[in-house]
């Protein structure tokens, strides 16, 4: 059954907050009167945003210009805001092509901001809110976590990583009162594709205010997981049960479209 979650004066720390979906995440959370903890790289963005939404809601908005793909960055960012009630893993980004092919530093880059900044922060900032048996974490997969992706192996690799790691937390954190939940978008209009070198996906495309609403109804029913759209659904599920040998090539000719 679901519980009306109410998030009026409490503190949300949400990374990769200078567009997509975390500005849209921002947003949402500013009309429900939560302050906000805004982390990006792009600290000039990331101004604009917070000075906007403080001024529309009323709310407080402090901003960190922060790379979290650097070691360290969790407990630096803690250091700053020690405190937070909620906390959204969006940051990330995905490459695209052939491994071999592929600017190797990116690949690391990628693969420790799509799961070693994703855990580092989760475990840094997890105590408190056991501590205060209140809180949530929400951790963005995607629809690639179910399956694996030619030309998008790594990126693919690392959601199914944040898909198992947050249901695995979930399980942990029963009876807590700590909530966790992974979030599985389909291709959402963002800049993602552009970012990852890729043609945007065939099709209509899901919206980041559609993103942002399958979330709080999973959080509100304390779901692990939730996948955005009903033909994201049906496309999880035979990811999820269909056999590798038939998925992988029709998930690769799928991406043998793009750049």
């Amino acid at each position: 059954m679901a519980s009306r979650l109410d998030f009026s004066n409490q503190t949300i720390l949400i990374t990769g907050a200078s567009s997509g979906i975390g500005t849209a995440y921002a947003e949402a959370f500013a009309a429900k009167k939560a302050n906000l903890i805004l982390v990006a790289r792009s600290g000039a963005v990331l101004r604009q945003i917070a000075s906007k939404l403080e001024q529309q809601h009323g709310i407080q908005a402090d901003v960190v210009e922060l790379d979290l793909s650097e070691p360290g960055a969790a407990q630096k960012l803690k250091d700053k805001h020690p405190k937070v009630d909620g906390l959204i893993n969006n940051a990330g980004f995905g490459t695209h092509g052939f491994l071999q092919d592929q600017d190797p530093a990116k690949v690391n880059q990628e693969v420790q901001l799509n799961c070693g900044a994703l855990v580092d922060l989760t475990q840094t900032y997890l105590p408190d809110m056991l501590s205060n048996r209140k809180g949530f974490i929400i951790n963005i997969a995607s629809t690639a976590a179910f399956q694996p992706v030619p030309k998008m192996a790594v990126y693919a690799a690392t959601k199914a990583f944040v898909l198992s790691f947050t249901q695995a937390l979930w399980g942990e954190l029963k009876g807590t009162g700590v909530r966790a939940l992974a979030v599985c978008p389909g291709a959402t209009s963002t800049q993602f594709f552009e970012v990852a070198g890729a043609d945007a996906a065939a099709g209509s495309m899901r919206t980041v205010d559609d993103v942002v609403k399958t979330t709080f109804k999973g959080l509100a029913n304390n779901s692990h997981t939730v996948v955005d759209g009903a033909s994201n659904g049906a496309l999880a599920f035979f990811g999820r049960v269909g056999p590798r040998r038939l998925v992988i090539p029709v998930v690769g000719r799928m991406m043998s479209g793009r750049n």
